[in-house]
């Protein structure tokens, strides 16, 4: 009996091992090719406060840490965030709550690791922590490792921990070292008495420090840590420290480590230099593998160990380049090894400018990551796991430049092509990332600034299998005004995501009235129609494809009263603002029912009928805006908007609400103020936005925008209440008016935005509407990376620049446009530049890139990329308004000719002013 049952049992094995492979092949075998499309991203948590690395649990929980101590979960079940527990820090200096892990055995034993920065003692603490009834147990803290920093200096602490196949911690540490001032952006070797904190030599090159490495350790069961075979050092051979795996790491901000395999990837942030130079290589990031302990270089390689030189920072004499074959630490700040393992080539580097050796990264900011590996399981049955295509793919991703690419591996893990993963998709900062179980990748996004960010979110992207909605898309043209009134209604950008045939319905509601017989108005796809009685009507599209799978998308129209205009006679857009600024402004009003405004007699309402001592209906709203004007001026979908407001530029909200003034529907800051703070107020605005509402701000009602997913209705609502009231808003009355700045005013705006309003008196049981007109006036210095048109440069970052950011990589014939300035008001221009480069002129060009050259600026080297000078020239008189087109020229060193940082247009009487003040 025995025999038999054991014999059963194999046999039983033996077929669902069979079975599971034939099962594995035919999945696989099933798979259709690859389509990009099917890649969809949802968000699933907003409201996170400086994201940092997320860990997934086996049932699907998502735990995530924000640098300020707090750890929290998303249970996907419940679609509902949980604070976990906090941890105290110090965010000092970069520092905080910086790694995060989950023991391999979570599900049975409930143990995270923690990386964080106690306020009590200068530098990390690596521990292990349990949950208990699904808190984290502070009490339960043991200790595994902890390592010393210096917090005097900026920065570079990475931050990061990720168990490997093998049952190891890794940890990733930066090098804690200074990287500006004298080092210039190339390797911090100060070795000068009281600069300890600028020489990287005295961490990432000192193998008796913790700190620029990737540490590894195996934590026992009961809270303490062993070092595993294989580290760099051995244990008690005085070399150097036993828990390091690499070494030479600058900033190795995000490790990962390939399951199978158990190779290390991390990214590594490298450093600032923009050009070549005496002292050795421009600034790379890396993204390294490492398959075994070794030494990676820094500070004295970079990049495929492109070396540095020896430099004394004393005396500024350059000296010998390192040998990577054998380098050598002889820093006074060293107290480990003299003679360092040879150093390791990255698997992948990228400068800020274009990389001849990896041109697909492309340029920009640096802020390198690594990993996720996939690897594709045909037996697992979820439905929105990664296809084949992306087996055995390692994904990198970049902090600075808001993409992911796939970095496709052969089989023995070697590069076989990098492929950009969604490339019409800006990500907001991925900061981290990870597969589920499910085969979905999840992404923490940390938003569009180093702080807190509201456009900080968790979200997955899935593959996604099988028949989809169709996506509907709604439009009108000549939607407001008096009956008879024609409406060209427009399904332009409704598609269906198979590619399937779709059909058309266009149906109208007279508002209020929804749950009667809808009239159908046209089965085109871009019909006219014409509405003949007055009336507030809701117009849906419907869309359906061949499998019955429909979308519906809304717009409305208002039949019975024709919307105001306001123009500005004055000032135009465009116009310059002075310091001390006193802006005039005058505007008109025409309106079909309330007729045309004189602006002479500074009448309130507008039309000369209409009693002068009812309210105001006329607003000039004034806004200083921060940067640059935005570009054209329009309400254009910009990838660095939150994503709310991307939706809803790209839907029909504007059409109806205005930020803070009254156009059909109220102001969005009034919506916030309302309802921000109250309990279930989100869900139920999420539900009005979905589905529609009447009579909560007035007779006009709120459309169901059912074409939005409820996803796509969070993101626009949440943005909506992140709104707060602008200090810098003011409000003038009347058509005739001016408006004064302080110095003070002048000297901190980038901008102004007026916009000017007009409400009219409705048609009987029409309702009011609100005409809008809006310009933009410049200020005279504009940020060079804010021109109308790049052509050829790079846009860097910069702590000496004006406005965090520069043009630079500038080559011979590169140029910036700058759109329609009044040269009328011009009469020289101001260059701020620097040059460690070639240098050369700055061509002014009129209207065309070959167009009348009005000035040329000669551009000297000084030796700096980042310290920058006035170069100032003057224009001969013009008229009107002109492009201008900056072109930079060296035709003899043609390369890395300078950096600019802005452009300044002076007034007429400038260069007038500089001599007599100077005389």
């Amino acid at each position: 009996m025995r025999i038999s049952i054991l014999l059963h049992a194999y046999l039983m094995v033996t077929a669902g091992l069979v079975f599971a492979f034939l099962g594995v092949a035919s999945l696989a075998a099933a798979e259709p090719p690859f389509n990009a499309s099917r890649l969809e991203v949802t968000t699933l948590a907003t409201d996170l406060k400086q994201p940092m690395e997320l860990a997934i649990a086996n049932d699907g929980r998502i735990f995530y840490i924000e640098i300020q101590g707090a750890l929290k979960v998303f249970d996907p079940h419940t679609n509902q965030t949980t604070l976990v527990g906090e941890v105290e820090v110090t965010t000092a200096q970069e520092n905080g709550l910086i790694g995060l892990a989950l023991d391999p055995n979570f599900d049975r034993n409930g143990w995270v690791y923690l990386q964080y920065s106690p306020p009590n003692f200068e530098g990390q603490h690596v521990s292990r922590f349990t949950l208990v009834d699904g808190k984290l147990d502070n009490a339960s803290e043991k200790r595994l490792l902890k390592y010393e920093e210096q917090r005097k200096d900026c920065c570079h602490h990475a931050g990061s921990l990720e168990f490997g196949p093998d049952g190891c911690l890794y940890i990733g540490t930066g090098d804690n070292t200074n990287p500006f001032g004298d080092s210039q952006g190339y390797a911090p070797i100060d070795e000068r008495e009281g600069r300890f904190f600028f020489d990287a030599q005295a961490t990432a090159a000192n193998t008796n420090d913790h700190n620029g490495k990737v540490l590894r350790i195996r934590p026992t069961p009961e809270g303490t840590a062993e070092i595993p075979a294989g580290n760099l050092f051995p244990p008690d051979s005085n070399q150097g420290k036993p828990e390091i795996y690499v070494m030479g790491c600058r900033n190795p901000w995000r490790i990962s480590i390939d399951q199978k395999t158990g190779y290390l990837y991390w990214g590594d942030v490298g450093p600032d230099a923009g050009g070549e130079s005496p002292r050795g290589p421009r600034g790379y990031d890396e993204v390294n593998q490492a398959r075994q302990a070794g030494n990676f270089g820094w500070p004295y390689f970079i990049a495929n160990n492109l070396p540095y030189h020896d430099v004394d920072l004393a005396t500024g004499k350059v000296g010998d380049k390192f040998d990577p074959a054998a380098p050598i630490n002889e820093s006074v700040n060293n107290t480990g090894m003299r003679e360092l393992p040879p150093a390791n080539e990255a698997f992948i580097f990228y400068p800020a400018a274009n990389s001849d050796t990896f041109p697909e990264l492309g340029s920009g900011g640096r802020t390198a990551c690594a990993g996720p590996v996939y690897y594709y399981d045909a037996a697992n049955p979820s439905q929105t796991k990664f296809p084949p295509h992306f087996d055995r793919t390692l994904f990198i991703y970049e902090w600075s430049r808001h993409w992911i690419m796939a970095v496709h591996l052969t089989e023995d893990s070697q590069i076989a092509s990098i492929e950009p993963f969604l490339p019409n998709h800006r990500f907001v900062r991925p900061v981290d990332m990870q597969f589920g179980p499910d085969g979905a990748l999840y992404l923490l996004e940390y938003g569009e600034t180093w702080g807190v960010n509201d456009d900080a979110k968790l979200v997955r992207i899935d593959y996604v299998r099988g028949n989809r909605a169709p996506v509907a898309v709604a439009a009108t043209e000549n939607n407001t005004g008096r009956q008879p009134l024609p409406v060209k209604l427009s399904s332009v950008g409704s598609f269906d995501k198979d590619g399937d045939t779709l059909t058309y319905q266009w149906r109208a509601f007279r508002a209020g009235e929804e749950q009667t017989q809808p009239v159908i108005l046209s089965q085109d796809a871009n019909p006219e129609v014409v509405f003949q009685e007055p009336g507030v009507f809701h117009v849906e599209l419907k869309v359906t494809d061949p499998t019955g799978a429909t979308a519906i998308a809304s717009v409305p129209v208002i039949v019975g009263n024709a919307r105001p205009s306001v123009t500005f006679i004055s000032p135009q857009p465009g116009d310059f603002f002075d310091s001390p600024a006193q802006i005039h402004y005058q505007l008109q009003v025409d309106d079909q029912e309330d007729g045309t405004s004189d602006f002479e007699t500074a009448d309130a309402t507008g039309a000369a009928e209409i009693d002068l001592e009812a309210p105001r209906r006329t607003a000039l709203n004034l806004t200083i805006g921060s940067g640059s004007i935005p570009r054209d001026g329009k309400q254009d979908v910009n990838d660095s908007d939150p994503v709310g407001l991307q939706l809803m530029k790209k839907s029909d909200c504007f059409n109806c609400h205005a930020v803070d003034s009254v156009r059909v529907g109220p102001p969005f800051l009034k919506v916030a103020e309302k309802y921000r703070g109250q309990d279930h107020a989100l869900d139920a605005s999420i539900k009005r936005v979905r589905e529609g509402s009447t009579g909560i701000w007035g007779k006009v009602p709120m459309l169901p925008h059912s074409q939005h997913s409820l996803d796509e209705i969070q993101e626009m609502v949440s943005w909506v209440y992140s709104l707060e009231p602008n200090s810098a808003v003011r409000v003038f009355d009347g058509l005739v008016g001016d408006i004064k700045l302080t110095p003070e005013e002048v000297d901190k705006a980038g901008y102004l935005q007026l916009e000017a309003n007009y409400r009219d008196l409705g048609a009987g049981e029409i309702p009011s509407l609100v005409g809008t007109s809006q310009i933009y006036l410049r200020k005279r210095k504009v940020e060079a990376e804010a021109a109308d048109e790049i052509g050829g440069p790079q846009t860097l970052g910069g702590h000496k620049a004006s406005g965090g950011n520069f043009l630079g990589a500038i080559n011979h014939q590169h140029f910036a446009r700058f759109n329609q300035i009044p040269l009328d008001q011009v009469g020289a221009i101001t260059f701020r530049v620097t040059s460690a480069g070639a240098g050369g002129q700055i061509e002014v060009h009129l209207d065309a890139i070959d167009g009348p050259i009005i000035a040329t600026a000669q551009v000297n080297v000084n030796g700096s990329w980042e310290d920058f000078y006035d170069v100032t020239e003057k224009i001969a008189p013009q008229m009107g308004r002109h492009d201008i087109f900056v072109v930079f020229k060296n035709p003899q060193n043609q390369g890395g000719l300078m950096n600019l940082d802005s452009v300044t247009f002076q007034p007429p009487a400038y260069l007038t002013d500089i001599k007599n003040s100077s005389e």
